[in-house]
């Protein structure tokens, strides 16, 4: 909801036109029969299309019969998840609703399953899916699984961190057509490409490979990685993009040419050349110039907390991140922003609000969080002991190559200066239950909460470290600063910034190893894996600067 009065005073009834637009999407009237006056493939196709389960087994025991069980699924449930998929794709249905459509597939498929015999090749096709080697994001992958498996495709899914040998020898075993690869950072699309060499080296690369993540692009994969890989690779932006790659893949599909061996070998020793140096760079340091306060600093070394009121964080969770980034609700083309925002308050909250209530039982959120002096030299960020003199161990940031030529070092005194400057780290986590929660949901077949469950794993995580850099801000004396309201806060409108390990200004998840040392997270049941990925999946780190200058920037 908007804080300006202004903006409220609308000039007509938004539900009323909400109501309007929606009427012929999703909309069932629970009082009457949806179903009167249907026949049994129309009344099935609704129950796929409307995300219906009431009455779904009486409805495909009348369909048996007259049609076989293999016939109900290929023939009518199938051609209602086609339909689901046209609607997505034309904006007309939003994914929470997509993934409603495919537990009442899944429990269709459950209950005819029993009945049929098992005919060798009656399959779409097959495919392996896995997030890469060091990667334990799957939200994505799993999100592929459900659209591919619910439109009758064979899913192989062996889950995260999953190094190339593993994918190798679980795709044969499963004799399975396609690899499809997943994963959430930077350095998975260079594991990724990693793989595909390790195809060619193999003679593997009659397998097509397709590729998703939130750190790809199209045109690093579709000219980068179509270049070095002999066989075909594709670019994913989501599950229902894998779902036409798929058919093309298991229907006949145009291949796409392979590139000449020649051209392979030299666009192999390119990007082997370039990614070894992707984060480093020398050159001339940025004018930025020295911080006018420098805060006291408030103790030295290493503090934990685990006393939260559960409620109090929730209000820390931005509702945009959550509705639209996480649970993926989306304005259609025929909406204007006063309407969606009115749909949004009537669909996405409730939910918001069950959610809270029912995890707040799961949730378990901690803090390790520290203060240290320190100083900088050239891309150094040097930690000092408690003297203030002995060096404890350092960090090193990448440098922009151009634009302002920032580094995260730039924004504390250098090794010269007279007296040492403070920096200030973080560890939150809202504990491992609700990772266990979410998995257990997907499982089931719960796809819809499996969505929205791990959304507020995320953004609960989110809204704890939002949380407390707040604190961290007045222990330094410059949370004057803070804006007046929380809706403020997610535009970074405060004193100085935090920086998460892994992103663009620090996207070295092996510092995490020294953070580890700094603040002794162990102590509140928070590892670092062997690929420095912090465990478990719904923590954050981050390096907290007080500099006003430091604003979020990319290092390219």
């Amino acid at each position: 909801m908007s804080d300006n009065p202004v903006e409220q005073n609308c000039v007509y009834d938004p539900l009323i036109e909400l109501m309007a637009r929606f009427e012929n999407v999703r909309a069932i009237d629970s009082s009457a029969d949806p179903f009167a006056g249907l026949g049994i493939e129309d009344r099935l196709k609704k129950h796929i299309v409307d995300g219906i389960k009431k009455n779904l087994e009486r409805h495909l025991e009348q369909a048996l019969e007259t049609y076989a069980p293999l016939q109900i699924i290929n023939d009518i449930l199938l051609d209602g998840m086609k339909t689901v998929g046209e609607l997505f794709g034309a904006g007309k249905m939003q994914l929470p609703f997509v993934l409603q459509s495919a537990e009442v597939m899944k429990t269709a498929v459950r209950y005819l399953e029993p009945l049929m015999e098992k005919v060798e090749g009656d399959e779409k096709g097959s495919i392996l899916l896995a997030t890469v080697q060091g990667d334990v994001h799957d939200i994505g992958k799993n999100l592929v699984d459900i659209i591919l498996s619910n439109n009758g495709y064979r899913v192989v899914n062996i889950g995260i961190k999953q190094p190339i040998n593993a994918i190798i020898e679980e795709t044969k075993k499963s004799k399975c057509q396609v690899i499809g690869l997943s994963g959430l950072l930077v350095k998975s699309t260079l594991i990724m490409r990693d793989n595909l060499l390790e195809l060619n080296e193999r003679g593997l690369h009659d397998y097509p490979v397709i590729l998703g993540g939130a750190a790809l692009t199209r045109a690093y994969v579709e000219q980068d990685l179509r270049r070095i890989y002999r066989g075909n690779v594709f670019y994913a932006q989501d599950a229902f993009e894998g779902l036409h790659l798929m058919g093309d893949l298991c229907g006949g599909g145009e291949p796409v040419t392979a590139e000449p061996e020649e051209a392979v070998r030299v666009a192999s020793h390119r990007l082997a050349d370039t990614s070894a140096n992707l984060y480093v760079f020398d050159g001339v340091k940025s004018d930025t110039p020295p911080a006018e306060y420098i805060p006291d600093l408030p103790f030295y070394g290493a503090r934990k907390n685990s006393r939260f009121d559960l409620f109090e964080l929730y209000k820390y969770i931005n509702p945009v991140a959550l509705w639209r980034g996480q649970w993926q609700f989306k304005r259609g083309a025929d909406m204007d922003n006063p309407t969606f925002n009115a749909w949004l308050e009537e669909t996405a909250r409730p939910i918001f609000e069950r959610l809270q209530r029912e995890l707040a039982s799961i949730f378990e959120p901690k803090v390790a969080w520290g203060y240290f002096w320190c100083r900088s030299e050239g891309n150094d960020l040097i930690i000092y002991e408690e003297d203030a003199i002995t060096e404890r161990l350092r960090f090193t940031f990448p440098r922009q190559s151009d634009m302002r030529r920032l580094c995260l070092s730039d924004f504390f005194l250098p090794r010269d200066s007279e007296r040492p400057d403070v920096v200030g780290f973080h560890i939150v986590t809202v504990g491992p239950e609700i990772s266990r929660y979410e998995r257990k949901l997907f499982e089931k077949g719960d796809y819809q909460d499996y969505l929205y469950v791990h959304g507020m794993g995320v953004e609960t995580a989110e809204a704890l470290a939002e949380y407390w850099h707040k604190q961290i801000r007045h222990e330094l004396g410059i949370g004057n600063a803070d804006p007046p309201d929380i809706k403020s806060l997610f535009a970074a409108r405060y004193h100085g910034a935090r920086y998460s390990f892994g992103y663009p200004a620090c996207p070295n998840l092996e510092d995490q190893a020294k953070l580890f040392e700094l603040l002794h997270p162990e102590e509140i049941g928070v590892t670092l894996s062997e690929e420095f990925m912090i465990v478990p999946e719904q923590s954050t780190s981050a390096i907290i600067v007080h500099h006003p200058a430091a604003k979020y920037f990319n290092v390219r």
